[in-house]
């Protein structure tokens, strides 16, 4: 993969969507879980969709499932839970891995251009956020309790 923007994904409803959707836009990709501690970190980032999605800001939820068994539900539940829940309206996609052998190409892009602490590649749990600029490029990883509302200074200075 050359860019993020070959990468294809799945949507929560299944179908194929391509990142290149997203160019020139800023992003924040997070892996998220409906039975973690960090859960109700849903309502930050619907607040940031909220807040700054008009002037170019894309929350993406890519369900994981590898960090305690917290997303066992399948799409349909995830969706469900969500929009019930949290009233969640960003974008999410189908479950995935973020690591080991099956990891998802979007996160072993992310995770290689934004390395976390000690410059691990690994990503440590739900949570964990990504931000992207709006020419592609990786800018920051977030750790799990980074709550939302402490991104919106890089937010607003990328926008």
């Amino acid at each position: 993969m050359s860019s993020l923007y070959d990468i294809e994904v799945k949507t929560i409803d299944g179908k194929s969507q391509s990142m290149a959707a997203y160019r020139g836009k800023l992003l924040l990709i997070v892996n998220v879980a409906s039975r973690c501690g960090f859960t109700p970190q849903y309502t930050g980032l619907e607040a940031l969709w909220q807040q700054y999605g008009a002037r170019g800001l894309m929350v993406l939820g890519f369900p994981c499932n590898q960090f305690g068994a917290q997303e066992p539900g399948d799409e349909a539940e995830i969706a469900q839970f969500c929009s019930l829940t949290y009233n969640v309206s960003f974008p999410l996609f189908a479950k995935l891995d973020v690591n080991g052998s099956d990891t998802h190409p979007l996160f072993t892009h992310l995770k290689s251009a934004a390395p976390g602490l000690l410059g691990s590649e690994m990503v440590k749990w739900n949570f964990t956020k990504f931000l992207v600029d709006r020419t592609g490029k990786s800018v920051t990883r977030y750790a799990p309790n980074t709550a939302p509302e402490e991104l919106a200074g890089d937010i607003e200075r990328l926008l």
